[in-house]
């Protein structure tokens, strides 16, 4: 009977613990998540995107007329935004994933790609707003590349970030297999997009138009998994 009531209470405080998480910290794995993908879908939609990763600084001074405001935009929606909610969900999924092998490094992955996707963004607001509209053909060049490679680097550490995860699906209660295997197929189309962006290659950086939709629907699914343990 005593071992009863234990395991009675012991369920109880678990319950009033739940109920007890404040509503906001619920809905803020939600909210990073989908705002995740919203902030790429808006960034794509206001300015166009090409994997060609070769443009010369000539080429795109003449392409910056009367895109100025968009392409500054675009950069602030996809690497600038997007990298405060990433970083916002992979601690939040590393904290809901407890102490399990693995999660420190998911959660240290995605912090370093968040903090490199903000370098891009910094780097990519001064080639829109400046170097390439003011006629700085060398110093467009130079920063065209600097964020492509930059973004090669960030799709394998991504694709670290998404082993993690893999390997936690197998082991952490709150993650569900095919989670796991959601992010195998991100981790292979990210180095292949990886390998196109870090060595300017545009061929093998076609596979952005797979790897990008995974991880849109990788970080936003992270949020929701985290919402449903309630931590």
């Amino acid at each position: 009977m005593a071992m009863l009531s234990s395991l009675t209470n012991l369920d109880a405080a678990a319950s009033r613990q739940s109920t007890s998480t404040p509503p906001r910290r619920r809905v803020a794995p939600v909210l990073a998540g989908v705002g995740y993908s919203l902030a790429w879908i808006a960034g794509l939609t206001v300015a166009s995107a090409s994997t060609d990763v070769t443009s010369t600084g000539a080429a795109l001074v003449a392409d910056s007329a009367g895109h100025e405001v968009a392409s500054i935009t675009q950069y602030v929606l996809t690497e600038g935004v997007a990298a405060v909610l990433l970083a916002v969900v992979v601690v939040l999924l590393g904290r809901a994933v407890g102490e399990h092998r693995g999660s420190r490094l998911l959660t240290g992955t995605g912090l370093v790609a968040a903090g490199i996707s903000l370098v891009q963004c910094a780097l990519g607001v001064t080639l829109a707003g400046w170097a390439a509209p003011g006629g700085h053909a060398d110093v467009a060049g130079a920063l065209f590349e600097t964020v492509n490679r930059l973004d090669g680097l960030k799709m394998f550490v991504l694709a670290a970030m998404a082993l993690a995860g893999a390997g936690l699906a197998r082991r952490a209660a709150i993650l569900p297999h095919w989670f796991g295997y959601l992010g195998l197929a991100l981790a292979v189309t990210l180095v292949a997009s990886g390998v196109g962006y870090l060595f300017l290659m545009s061929t093998a950086a076609l596979a952005a138009y797979v790897s990008l939709p995974l991880l849109l629907v990788w970080v936003t699914t992270a949020g929701l998994l985290v919402r449903r343990t309630g931590r």
